[in-house]
């Protein structure tokens, strides 16, 4: 390797990493603390390769590489960063940064980066960009964040299709969070400015997907799980999606993001998803890793989602060591909403500042959850009453700290709100029964070990009626749900 690198970061330990290593490899270093140096540097002329922390005493490394490719088109600038959200990535990837690394970052990849940066001949056609607008910050209740290799493959990967004119699928289990990366395909872009507009299978009438389109001009429309549509409102979303494509009105068509399962083709095969709505959905197809495979982001996203219930009103709680040993070794089947639910308990029920030990394995044997917890935009853990003759009272949340009907308004009112100035599509009265009735079924069941018999006595319905219910909520049968 040969060429002269620049550094620029406020941790004496990594400038002095790098510097060794570098040097190792045949290079000549210069390393500073502050991105004025650099900056003098580069205007100096000095440098074949500038590799720069994003937050800096004087400074964002990120907002000065316009300057430096500006008085040095060809210079290549690799970003390091300790701050792992989907914003550093997306920024990044905008101000045409070499590479993106995420601290702590692995010496071997960014020295093979460094390697190819400084070998890649001077392309004297780069154009200079013009300066990289202000992206606003990552909105604290997007958990957008992770280290894991996983997310950092995430995050570069919605970076280089952000803008694109391409409908994009996200795939995931439930409770990963594709909602929420599908609200970033929004407020991220450029699109961000126009409509945002959200379907779901309770909002695919005609109408409903008219003032979704009108609503999303030139912004973006998300479509939740397209496989639980049914056949009719899917061949409504093919013809949107085809209207938009080819109406005289398309250079302000939206852009369609859509959530699907883990596994869509699955869903096509066995008939849930229409084969030519899928490719028309799967332009860009974006996997949302599951909690397992990110393990080292669980305790960053406990501390994150704590700080979190903390600014909305909640204590401030933060997790003791062996209880955050505790919290790394869970599975997770429920994913990050299973998380967010659990640290939102133990802020509420904790007995100190520090969450210990015996209460975060009270949580986990609560099944905090055992359970993905279904699709809410504002989770709240509940705790069952200690006997029936409590039933009579209304409904406590978690210690007892208010009625169920305190969280379902709270629910409703994010429902409202994720409609703008808008009012919610007529039928909402049906529709929100309806989303009541599915997990009510859902548990029942799984209570009742799949014993229809026992759980239509449990839910006080004749059997018959219960049957009924499952078939029109296309609640799955699994061997623990057998018909009877």
């Amino acid at each position: 390797m040969d060429g002269t690198v620049l550094i620029a970061d406020d941790d004496r330990t990594i400038r002095t990493v790098l510097t060794q290593a570098l040097t190792r490899a045949g290079c000549r270093v210069h390393a500073t603390g502050s991105l004025a140096q650099l900056s003098k540097w580069v205007e100096e002329g000095r440098g074949d390769l500038v590799i720069t922390d994003v937050m800096m005493p004087d400074g964002n490394g990120i907002d000065r590489i316009p300057a430096i490719r500006e008085a040095r088109p060809d210079l290549p600038v690799i970003v390091i960063s300790a701050q792992n959200t989907i914003v550093t990535a997306i920024r990044a990837t905008e101000a045409e940064a070499f590479e993106y690394l995420p601290k702590p970052f692995d010496l071997p990849d960014l020295m093979t980066k460094a390697n190819q940066a400084l070998s890649r001949r001077p392309r004297k056609s780069d154009p200079v960009p013009d300066a990289v607008a202000p992206r606003p910050a990552a909105d604290p209740a997007m958990p957008l964040i992770g280290h894991a290799p996983a997310m950092q493959a995430l995050f570069r990967m919605v970076a280089r299709v952000l803008n694109a004119d391409l409908p994009v699928l996200i795939a995931g289990e439930p409770g990963v969070g594709k909602t929420t990366i599908a609200r970033s395909f929004h407020d991220l872009s450029d699109r961000r400015d126009n409509g945002l507009a959200i379907l779901t299978s309770a909002d695919a009438t005609e109408e409903a997907i008219i003032r979704a389109a009108d609503k999303a001009r030139g912004g973006t429309v998300v479509i939740e799980n397209p496989a639980g549509f049914d056949p009719a409102a899917q061949a409504r979303l093919i013809g949107l999606i085809e209207s938009l494509e080819s109406g005289p009105d398309r250079a302000m068509a939206p852009r369609i993001v859509a959530t699907t399962g883990p596994d869509p083709q699955a869903d096509v095969a066995a008939g849930r998803l229409r084969s030519d709505l899928y490719y028309r959905l799967a332009g860009v197809t974006v996997t949302v890793p599951p909690l397992r495979a990110r393990v080292d982001d669980i305790l960053p996203l406990a501390s994150h989602l704590l700080a979190r219930a903390a600014t909305q009103g909640l204590p401030d709680r933060t997790l003791g060591d062996d209880a955050a040993s505790l919290l790394r070794a869970h599975a997770f089947p429920g994913n990050v909403r299973e998380l967010e639910n659990m640290m939102r308990r133990l802020a509420l029920t904790a007995s100190g500042a520090t969450i210990t030990a015996p209460e975060m394995r009270e949580a986990l044997s609560q099944g905090g959850g055992t359970r993905a917890a279904p699709i809410a935009a504002m989770p709240m853990p509940v705790t069952a009453p200690a006997s029936d003759s409590t039933l009579s009272a209304p409904y406590q949340l978690g210690g007892g700290n208010g009625p169920l009907s305190d969280s379902v308004e709270a629910h409703l009112q994010r429902y409202f709100d994720l409609h703008g100035d808008s009012l919610p599509p007529p039928g909402l009265y049906d529709r929100i029964l309806r989303e009541i009735e599915r997990p009510l079924l859902q548990v029942a069941l799984d209570a009742t070990g799949g014993n229809q018999l026992r759980c239509a006595d449990l839910l006080g319905i004749n059997r018959n009626t219960l049957r009924k219910k499952l078939t029109e909520l296309n609640i799955e049968v699994t061997r623990r749900r057998k018909l009877m």
